[in-house]
């Protein structure tokens, strides 16, 4: 190669070199794009509980951050909800009770039109309670001690002899297994199990444990009761003599701290509609790592309690909870956004 050769040739080189150092910045700053979701539209569905909104606007907040345009969240009972997944009525939700809700899932399409994602928050509860005046005063340790008509007398609210159980609302999931209990544990002619407005039944259960009445009540956790009722100070959980679900899957785990509490110590997770979830690798990741604790969701449900409950006051209490946990959150999103990455190198 002669002198003029070399010279084109390196020219040549350090043009190249040049024109990849120039375009480098353009494909890192597409690579690493704070918002990868910018111009995809995303559509959430609720329960229409208010309570469990506070975890959904957590969930919205960090998927606009990632550039999502956030629809209105839809709103319905959860049988409904899974369907509307399925069906790509919806994309994702932040509510599903992973063993409370399988049923639901599975009758919806189950894992062929949908993606269970993460573990949103782990160890919730569901159970039977009673005030602790009268479970130590009459040894009441177990929900078959209400067979017993002289003990589930002290619970009998109008008249009838039977102990009134403050029961779980029609849609929930919850009232499948206690239907069926009532009637494993031989309770159905000594318990009436009372079903309507949750909240407003239990607002009547409170007001009888202030006036020195007993009570009894099947509750979840998390939410503001057990800030009101506090578990070993007010009230107590009843134990089920054993494991018996209507879906026969009785070798679930029921127990917690030592107790049988009849439901399955549960986990709620994240479901995203199965088409999107694979086109949507950036929304996936981020709802597979977000998770709050039961205890910040109680202690939020007692806020709205204590008259917080507009839906300005639920968004403001998520934006507090993201502050005050921003390293983690930001962890999230940089996880969230690395999945973009990751997607673009594969196609």
């Amino acid at each position: 190669m002669n002198f003029t050769q070399r010279a084109i040739a390196q020219n040549l080189i350090r043009s190249v070199a040049l024109l990849a150092l120039a375009v480098s910045p353009v494909f890192a700053s597409a690579a690493n794009a704070p918002e990868p979701g910018k111009g995809v539209s995303i559509t959430p569905i609720f329960p229409s509980i208010a309570e469990e909104r506070f975890r959904g606007e957590i969930a919205m907040a960090g998927l606009k951050e990632l550039g999502y345009k956030v629809q209105p969240p839809k709103e319905t009972e959860y049988s409904t909800m899974f369907v509307a997944l399925a069906s790509g009525d919806a994309d994702f939700t932040v509510h599903m009770w992973e063993k409370l809700h399988e049923s639901f899932y599975d009758k919806a399409g189950g894992d062929d039109a949908m993606v269970k994602s993460g573990d949103i928050m782990p160890g919730v509860l569901q159970g039977y309670m009673i005030d602790k005046k009268t479970a130590d005063q009459y040894k009441i340790t177990s929900i078959e001690d209400l067979q017993k008509p002289e003990i589930a007398k002290l619970f009998d609210g109008d008249g009838d002899g039977k102990a009134d159980l403050t029961g779980c609302n029609p849609g929930w999931g919850c009232e499948l297994i206690i239907a069926h209990q009532m009637k494993a544990y031989g309770l159905t002619k000594t318990v009436s199990n009372n079903q309507g407005s949750y909240f407003a039944l239990m607002a009547d259960t409170i007001a009888r444990y202030k006036q020195g009445k007993s009570i009894l009540y099947y509750t979840w956790v998390p939410q503001w009761i057990s800030g009101v009722l506090v578990e070993g100070k007010d009230v107590v959980w009843l134990t089920v003599p054993r494991t018996d679900l209507p879906s026969g899957k009785n070798d679930t785990n029921t127990t917690f701290n030592g107790k049988n509490l009849g439901f399955p110590v549960d986990s709620v997770r994240a479901v995203l509609n199965k088409e999107f979830a694979e086109k949507n690798p950036v929304a996936t990741k981020f709802l597979s790592e977000m998770q709050i604790s039961t205890d910040d969701e109680s202690a939020q449900n007692l806020k709205m309690h204590n008259g917080e409950k507009s839906a300005a006051d639920i968004t403001r209490h998520a934006a507090e909870w993201i502050a005050a946990h921003r390293g983690k959150y930001d962890s999230w999103l940089a996880d969230a956004r690395a999945a973009a990455n990751t997607a673009t190198a594969q196609k």
